[in-house]
């Protein structure tokens, strides 16, 4: 009688001390290993919201495209990109993680969209709970942080660069600069840093710095746009990208994503970004 008296109050304080095993998804676009953009901003999102959570098992999923073969070793690579977030975020893993690679081995939906994902499970702890943000609230209500749509920009920013081919541009958005300034605000510097990383690993890769301003109706005012792109030109140089490789362009307000005068930041941020043509891979 005693023994299961021990053995009741024991799983009393294990469900009061964690919550029930709770799953997430994370999605991906078409044979890519790194999580979609709306999957990252979501996944920052629970990160921020679940700090003190511990990651029990996670498993890797694929579409039925292509080899058995090809998508377990793609389930793998996506399961290890989702690690490398918590790691980097220092959400705790414990010891003895359960790791499945699935690949196409399931029963498939329909939509392809849905297969292409990595599932984890994970347990709260009391404290996690407090902190958690309520769960009658969506992604939507909560604001999205400047350093949130900077991550979610960074984190696609290489797979872009992969795929594209010679003549396209990427477009980057988040690098801010002081106002009528060339001079880059620090919060930016991971998408810097991001870029410097990218021309480091592809050292055939040859771009050219298109900048661009908003707000300004005089198409012939292209000072501000070619001081940014020459600022960015710099920092890659002076980081020991060889200068052959690199150019730079100010086009200023002359092609702008929304009219001018923009309605609002959001078309304002747009109309000043910066891209980047991929002249040679």
């Amino acid at each position: 009688m005693m023994n299961l008296r021990c053995i009741f109050i024991g799983l009393l304080f294990a469900i009061h001390s964690f919550g029930q095993k709770k799953a997430f998804e994370v999605f991906f676009d078409f044979n890519q290993s790194i999580p979609n953009e709306k999957s990252i901003t979501e996944l920052n999102f629970w990160m921020k919201s679940n700090s003190k959570v511990e990651i029990i098992s996670i498993e890797g999923f694929c579409d039925s495209i292509d080899s058995n073969l090809y998508n377990k070793e793609l389930a793998k690579k996506r399961i290890n990109s989702v690690i490398a977030t918590f790691k980097k975020n220092k959400i705790s893993i414990i010891e003895n993680i359960i790791i499945k690679i699935i690949g196409e081995d399931f029963s498939q939906s329909k939509n392809q969209a849905e297969n292409r994902k990595v599932l984890f499970t994970y347990l709260e702890t009391i404290d996690s709970k407090k902190q958690a943000i309520s769960e009658s609230k969506t992604i939507e209500d909560i604001e999205i942080t400047l350093e949130d749509k900077i991550e979610t920009e960074r984190s696609s920013l290489f797979e872009k660069f992969e795929k594209a081919k010679e003549g396209d541009r990427i477009a980057i958005y988040n690098i801010h600069f002081k106002f009528n300034s060339e001079a880059i605000e620090a919060i930016s510097q991971p998408l810097l840093e991001e870029l410097l990383f990218i021309m480091e690993r592809n050292p055939k890769l040859s771009i050219k710095i298109h900048g661009h301003i908003c707000c300004n109706p005089n198409p012939n005012d292209t000072k501000l746009s070619y001081r940014r792109a020459l600022k960015i030109f710099n920092y890659l140089k002076n980081n020991g990208i060889q200068q052959n490789r690199l150019a730079y362009n100010g086009v200023g307000s002359n092609y702008p994503i929304y009219p001018i005068p923009e309605k609002d930041e959001e078309e304002r941020i747009a109309n000043r970004r910066v891209e980047i043509e991929i002249v040679r891979k």
